[in-house]
């Protein structure tokens, strides 16, 4: 593994989150959490998880901003999904994580598992 740092972008209060930092922690490998509620996520990072996972996988359509904006009653390309979830980041789904070049959207810790197999296993 050439980078043995996982970058976690959450909320420190956020159940999803705190659970990511545990799987990580368990495993002994160090985390750079970049708190969201003080430090926005940028366009260009953003675009790299919209690339490898799509705009809609980023969408949290349990949230409540989701919910209480009635985004599920309108038809959004890519691009405006990205421009809504840019505006209100509140619409991410959490934790975005990225290990070296592996991209993971919300509580998946079977992807995050998969992260850390041999080659062939």
């Amino acid at each position: 593994m050439p980078d043995s740092t996982v970058q976690i972008f959450g909320h420190e209060r956020d159940q999803r989150t705190r659970a990511a930092i545990r799987f990580f922690k368990e495993r002994r490998v160090a985390i750079h959490l970049v708190d969201l509620t003080r430090k926005p996520i940028s366009r260009g990072e953003l675009r790299r998880f919209v690339e490898r996972l799509g705009a809609r996988t980023l969408l949290d359509e349990g949230s409540k901003a989701y919910r209480d904006g009635g985004l599920g009653y309108l038809r959004m390309d890519d691009a405006e999904v990205v421009e809504r979830l840019l505006t209100d980041q509140r619409l991410l789904r959490l934790p975005l994580v990225r290990f070296g070049n592996e991209l993971g959207a919300g509580r998946d810790e079977a992807v995050w598992k998969s992260w850390f197999r041999p080659a062939g296993a």
